[in-house]
């Protein structure tokens, strides 16, 4: 996620929500959040904590200077409704690594200020996913999130391997995570693990090895995910690092297929799982909806198009009697192209009159071996679909800035409109929203 207002540390009110505690003692967007019961509130996870109680008094500075005590009771753990200017309210802990396939170290320049923030803050990975490397964590952080009961939090491991986790993300502190690990564990943190693979560096025996670690750790350690690196084409200067391709992929399904039996067997957990883009690189079929475990890494582009795929064909199987007469455009990355243009196929079969067209789009700006969605700029996305026939667009919501209509390279929604002459809608990923927006 991109990061607004990093560098502040005041509690101003950005959101109120309606209907919340927050509007009913009228709190207003602008004021400043001094305490809660007299504690002063550095940070999201402070506020999270000291809300938490039946009984609060809440001290508000509003903009005219007044300072306001509002005696709240509540429900346990019901939250304000308030949102923060600053989602973290603190400072946003950067990153101190130098990783060899870090993403942000391959961006063009010129690009918007806040794109260049490498986050690496425990409190973003328990409040939105984020993953996090631990490298800059204090024995003061890891006591707190202890004592706070943060969990579950998601963890950039790659290798268990303290000599080449410190190659990896050249920092002299990487070697510790195995420590860290071990003291969330014995706390009882919920965690889940990703490795980012890189062909002939921490795959093969590394990656046997690192399993093995993690595996003892089970069940606080919920699941390992593996993803492949991702490689821009501006790489200048950086370590050369080989991409994932057809056969690399297949060698490592099987192979995470085996480690998947093995865990099957003595936890009841497959406890092991490959990102989507494996599969597709491989050609090999997508795993059973069942297979996936619940999806406890959904939001990391593992299971995400068997979930979608399942969620479709839910949707489809109510639909009765629709009729359409229109042809849909949908824009999609590489990755997704050849499955999107399946569900494309099944909704056309379902809905009499509806023309539907999948575009794959080429990243040109990043470079063709970037094949996900999520990275398509708007003027990469212009370039592809300006010259088609269609009534309406379909772009999936990854597509745009978080909360915002802006691409990536900063042309908004409303460009791409103009400029196309025709309109564009979005769709989140799944399948009711999916499909009223193709019928709607």
């Amino acid at each position: 996620m991109e990061l607004r207002n990093i560098n502040e540390n005041i509690n101003i009110i950005e959101n109120i929500k309606a209907h919340s505690i927050g509007e009913e003692m009228d709190v207003e967007v602008g004021d400043i959040l001094i305490s809660i019961n007299d504690n002063i509130i550095k940070d999201i996870i402070d506020y999270k904590f000291h809300i938490s109680d039946e009984y609060v008094i809440v001290k508000i500075k509003k903009a005219n200077g007044e300072i306001w005590d509002l005696e709240i009771e509540k429900e346990y753990d019901e939250d304000l409704g308030i949102e923060f200017s600053n989602s973290l309210i603190d400072k946003a802990k950067s990153c101190r690594n130098n990783c060899m396939f870090c993403f942000i170290d391959q961006l063009p320049e010129n690009m918007r200020e806040t794109l260049y923030f490498k986050d690496d803050d425990s409190r973003l990975s328990f409040l939105q996913g984020n993953f996090i490397t631990l490298t800059n964590m204090s024995d003061e952080d890891i006591n707190r999130i202890i004592k706070y009961r943060i969990s579950p939090i998601n963890i950039s491991v790659h290798t268990t391997n303290k000599d080449l986790r410190e190659e990896m993300l050249n920092n002299k502190n990487a070697g510790k995570l195995y420590d860290i690990l071990k003291r969330f564990n014995e706390a009882n943190i919920e965690m889940n693990a990703q490795i980012v693979l890189i062909p002939g560096v921490n795959d093969g025996i590394e990656l046997k090895n690192t399993l093995n670690d993690l595996s003892k750790l089970y069940p606080n350690i919920e699941s390992v995910a593996v993803v492949p690196v991702g490689l821009t084409k501006y790489r200048q200067g950086l370590k050369k690092i080989e991409a994932y391709d057809r056969e690399k992929s297949t060698k490592l399904l099987n192979e995470i297929k085996e480690y998947q039996g093995k865990y099957l067997k003595e936890f009841g957990s497959r406890f092991i799982f490959a990102s989507d883009e494996f599969y597709v690189l491989s050609k090999i079929d997508l795993p059973t909806y069942e297979d996936y475990e619940g999806f406890p890494q959904i939001e990391n582009g593992v299971g995400l198009l068997r979930d979608f795929k399942a969620s479709i064909e839910e949707e489809l199987s109510k639909l009765k009697d629709i009729k359409a007469n229109k042809k849909v455009l949908i824009a999609t990355g590489t990755l997704a192209y050849d499955f999107m243009s399946d569900i494309a196929k099944m909704i056309s079969d379902k809905i009499p009159g509806l023309n539907i067209e999948v575009i794959e789009v080429k990243n040109d700006f990043f470079g063709h071996t970037i094949t996900v969605s999520g990275l398509i700029t708007g003027k990469d996305l212009i370039k592809n679909v300006e010259k088609k026939d269609f009534n309406q667009l379909i772009i999936p919501e990854s597509m745009l800035r978080n909360g915002e209509e802006v691409f990536l390279d900063d042309i908004s929604l409303e460009d791409v409109r103009k400029k196309i002459k025709k309109d564009v809608f979005i769709s989140k990923v799944n399948g009711f929203d999916f499909i009223n927006t193709l019928i709607n």
